[in-house]
């Protein structure tokens, strides 16, 4: 039986707001690939990868993609006796809104960059190839 609808909405509802502060022991880390089974391998701001698990609550209900972010808790990680290293508690979903707060890691920011005119080389998209006048 699926879940009822009010806990999918509540769900979704909850991870659209970014929280005014993020604990000692949560950080925000990039998704890297699924590794299946509701373990996903996240990098943290700190270049360092983990193995995170996602929790019962978020699954059926929020798809986390590749490259998209998350809210990792560690806590848990040296009283576990296995190769997860910490649990989703939260999935970014409006990443503007969160790129906004004073806890989004310098090493995830966005890079914007621009094409001087110098640098810039003719494009020879559309037009026809260049003909060989040697050859009347």
């Amino acid at each position: 039986m699926p879940k009822p609808r009010r806990n999918l909405l509540a769900t979704a509802e909850e991870t659209t707001t970014p929280p005014a502060t993020l604990p000692a022991t949560q950080s925000i880390a990039r998704v890297i690939v699924a590794a299946g089974k509701s373990l996903y391998h996240v990098e943290v701001a700190s270049a360092e990868k983990l193995l995170v698990e996602l929790p019962a609550r978020f699954r059926n209900a929020i798809w986390i993609k590749k490259g998209g972010y998350v809210v990792v808790d560690v806590s848990m990680r040296d009283e576990r006796e296995n190769k997860i290293g910490g649990e989703i508690v939260n999935v970014v979903r409006n990443e503007k809104e969160w790129r906004r707060r004073e806890y989004w890691p310098v090493e995830f920011k966005q890079k914007i960059t621009y094409l001087s005119d110098s640098d810039e080389e003719e494009s020879t998209v559309g037009k026809m190839p260049p003909q060989d006048l040697d050859d009347e």
